[in-house]
């Protein structure tokens, strides 16, 4: 996690009230959210959070927002990793998948728009390339030079 990340959760410690009894959950402690009873948060906890917020939403302006949930962001954090350049296996680590499969088939969104944006930015460093090439008084790299003979 990010040092930004970090800290946000270093205030919500520093911030709560210190519970009674730590719970251990499959031999963790620690957890950060906590309901009424000490227990640990939830999805669906979260997921009631969200609806209630999207519902309050949709009570004040005409373009409606869809329901959110905890996993709908998941899939969001993955598909903005990937279209940042994240190294897929590096992100792969970060979900916590065993197989690369789900992390690039299944929680990687990407579309036309994405694709169209790669392409730009693959001509863009071949545009580069050919600057730094000049500027240098280089001859280009071409295939042929790496024929066998």
């Amino acid at each position: 996690m990010t040092e930004d990340v970090a800290e946000c959760f270093r205030g919500i410690i520093e911030d709560r009230e210190a519970p009674g009894n730590e719970k251990i959950i499959g031999g963790y402690t620690g957890f950060l959210f906590l309901d009424k009873n000490g227990n640990p948060e939830v999805a669906m906890h979260w997921e009631h959070r969200f609806n209630h917020m999207v519902k309050r939403y949709n009570e004040i302006y005409r373009v409606q927002m869809p329901n959110i949930t905890p996993h709908v962001c998941r899939h969001t954090y993955c598909s903005n990793m990937a279209k940042s350049g994240m190294n897929p296996k590096t992100l792969q680590y970060l979900m916590g998948h065993s197989d690369i499969g789900v992390t690039l088939n299944t929680y990687t969104h990407l579309g036309l728009e994405d694709a169209a944006d790669e392409l730009k930015r693959m001509e863009d460093l071949e545009v580069a390339r050919k600057e730094l090439e000049k500027a240098k008084g280089e001859k280009p790299v071409s295939q042929k030079m790496f024929r066998a003979i």
